[in-house]
């Protein structure tokens, strides 16, 4: 007992206390007059025209700091904490930190009362995002019960229905979000089930077998591209649809008010629609999706034939290539099935291009695959320019290797928004529990990438 080292008594812990409370105050005192410094610097550099962020300065301070601790803070945790308030500083003097949290979408719903046939992923987000327009009741039905009340638990419905009539009774727009091996029979049991004033419209991935098969002024087919390999109510989201591209292919005798109103109801939920003709339609998604689909399960099935070898020395191009392999059985057999024809054409045009690799690996024509590459090359850069909006050359790919722990995404993406650097993509290959992975980074602009890099060194992360 005698060894044993005192406690400090409880007025020894309240001055402590005081002394730390104190600390923290001067600290507080310290950061913002630091605070009012940066914003006078800052706008130093907007009238003299120099850039708001000096990353190599930055890291000398970071370096200064370390050599000039003499603890018990390790330099690790100096270096921390200091990038961490350097990062506020920014985040401060864009006036980010104290913005208001984005409200209730600013619009105007576009009908009163919905009904949602199918409450699995797509149906439960459109009834999120419908509520979240003001859309004032949405009903639900679904042929599965479970479905049903996990779309309940999800608060997606205002009610849900015992049978489609009475889903579908009064309401003034129904949305169809059933596969698409059942659509148009369930598409014709909602028109023979609403009222003469109500329009329906659906969400399914083929639209050919509505416009042959279905003549009805109130429908309005439709296809969001939106959605994922797995569904169910439970990942449902009222934003699935934000920035969405949705496509409307109206049958011959669609009444053209009500593709307005479809429109409107679209946008409401976020999305952009755009008028296409069925045949059209699902010829595009048989080469844009359907035979992306079709290739990974192909290629999976290549691969497993050569044992779990091939599946234990897989590469990162492999991963990335599959990603989409074995998406929901149900729903893609159904795909399969009704866009076929266009899907196996399209198949042959691939069999065809293959054919003439094959010659050219046998014949060792290297001037063919100069030409193959160049071509994939710019296709592809045409293909980023439409989805980023921006020139291909101007967007910049960041190779960073980062280790298999926690939080390192968090501070990767703090600090390149601290800077203002926006992340176009990212892609994340995972390597091996040892070596960790690889992040790729896509930046627009060269200055964006340059600060990018430099931001991501002085954190200590390879940036190539």
């Amino acid at each position: 007992m005698g060894n044993r080292a005192k406690l400090p008594r409880m007025d020894d812990l309240e001055r402590l206390r005081e002394e730390i409370g104190a600390l923290d105050r001067t600290v507080l005192e310290t950061l913002n007059r630091r605070l009012e410094l940066v914003q006078r610097v800052n706008r130093h550099k907007q009238e003299t025209g120099k850039p708001l962020i000096d990353a190599a300065r930055e890291a000398e301070l970071l370096r200064e700091l370390a050599e000039a601790n003499t603890g018990p803070l390790s330099e690790r945790a100096v270096q921390g904490v200091f990038a961490a308030v350097l990062d506020v500083m920014k985040q401060e003097s864009r006036g980010e930190a104290r913005a208001p949290e984005a409200g209730p979408r600013a619009v105007e719903a576009a009908v009163g009362s919905l009904a949602i046939v199918g409450t699995g992923l797509l149906g439960a987000s459109v009834a999120l995002a419908a509520k979240r327009a003001g859309v004032a009741r949405v009903t639900g039905w679904d042929a599965d019960a479970e479905t049903l009340r996990e779309a309940v638990g999800a608060k997606a419905l205002d009610a849900s229905a015992g049978s489609l009539r009475e889903a579908v009774a009064g309401v003034e727009l129904v949305v169809v979000a059933v596969p698409v091996g059942v659509l148009v029979a369930t598409t014709r049991d909602v028109l023979a089930s609403v009222d003469a004033n109500a329009t329906v419209t659906d969400v399914g991935s083929t639209k050919r077998a509505l416009a042959q098969d279905i003549d009805d002024a109130r429908l309005v087919p439709g296809h969001p591209l939106a959605g994922g390999a797995t569904g169910g109510p439970a990942r449902a989201a009222a934003d699935l649809f934000d920035g969405a591209t949705w496509f409307l292919t109206p049958v011959a005798s669609t009444d053209v008010s009500r593709v307005e109103l479809v429109e409107r109801f679209v946008a409401t939920l976020g999305a952009r629609t755009i008028r296409l003709d069925a045949e059209t339609h699902d010829r595009l998604l048989a080469l844009t999706s359907h035979l992306p689909h079709a290739l990974a399960n192909l290629l999976m099935q290549s691969v497993a034939q050569a044992g779990d070898e091939a599946l234990g020395y897989a590469g990162a191009s492999l991963r990335e290539m599959t990603r989409v392999a074995g998406a929901n059985p149900v729903v893609w057999a159904d795909i399969f099935v009704e866009n076929g024809d266009l899907i196996a054409d399209a198949l042959a045009a691939h069999g065809e291009a293959l054919g003439e690799v094959e010659r050219a690996l046998r014949d060792r024509d290297r001037a063919f695959f100069e030409r193959w590459i160049t071509e994939a090359a710019q296709t592809r850069s045409r293909m980023l320019e439409y989805a980023y909006r921006t020139e291909a050359r101007m967007l910049n790919r960041i190779r960073v290797r980062i280790p298999d722990k926690p939080g390192v995404l968090a501070r990767i993406t703090q600090t390149l928004g601290a800077a203002g650097v926006n992340i176009e993509d990212f892609e994340l290959r995972h390597v091996s529990p040892e070596y960790g992975g690889v992040l790729v980074i896509l930046v627009s602009g060269s200055d964006n990438a340059e600060l990018a890099r430099t931001l991501l060194r002085r954190e200590g992360y390879s940036a190539a």
